[in-house]
């Protein structure tokens, strides 16, 4: 799960990305408007967490711009600001959510994980295909109805992949949902990571399509 993470207060943004990471997003962490303006339209995101108080360009100026150019990713609004009139206004700007300074990271998890299920339209939480059943919120996953252990990367992979079941997934997509700008990317990681899955939930699970990427079987 990719996150852009958008705060200029370095303590609540260390203890965010800290938060964030051990929850097993990956994390880009950006201090000011352009930047994150540049994040967003230069790389894929699962969801974003937009302060309105940034410098260069405010949370709103950000959020103006992404809605106008149609780029659809949930977004998340934290905020010291308060006042119903400023919530309504950021969610009528296009955000998907807003949680006001300070808050609970267990709350800011919930209610990321809801919004990013939204997004993709699922009432529930848990995700299944075929008899594999996977739960995000838990990092749960059963085949059959008995337990099955993934590494943190592989369990990822494989929900980006049960999230868009019918889709080639490239290895750039996948390398992109899981890793920060700070990770470094072993040249043949995805492919041990598709190993583990298959090794685990069956080798028909997950096909190859040569030069292009991965498809759920």
């Amino acid at each position: 799960m990719r996150l852009l993470l958008a705060e200029d207060n370095e303590a609540l943004g260390k203890g965010l990305y800290a938060g964030r990471s051990e929850a097993g997003y990956a994390v880009d962490w950006v201090k000011d408007g352009d930047t994150a303006l540049s994040a967003i339209f230069s790389e894929e995101y699962d969801v974003i967490t937009l302060d309105i108080g940034l410098p260069k360009k405010s949370g709103l100026e950000v959020l103006a711009e992404i809605r106008s150019r149609e780029k659809e990713v949930p977004v998340l609004i934290l905020t010291a600001r308060d006042t119903v009139s400023d919530k309504i206004l950021g969610l009528e700007s296009g955000a998907d959510d807003y949680l006001v300074k300070p808050f609970d990271l267990n709350e800011l998890v919930a209610r990321l994980s809801a919004i990013i299920r939204r997004s993709k339209g699922r009432a529930s939480a848990k995700i299944t295909y075929q008899d594999i059943v996977l739960d995000p919120s838990a990092h749960l996953l059963t085949q059959g109805g008995k337990p099955v252990e993934l590494s943190p990367r592989a369990f990822e992979i494989l929900k980006t992949m049960m999230e868009n079941k019918g889709r080639v997934m490239s290895r750039s997509r996948l390398e992109e949902s899981m890793y920060s700008w700070k990770d470094e990317i072993d040249s043949n990681a995805i492919e041990v990571y598709i190993y583990q899955i298959r090794k685990k939930l069956g080798s028909d699970l997950i096909k190859t399509i040569r030069g292009v990427g991965y498809i759920l079987g």
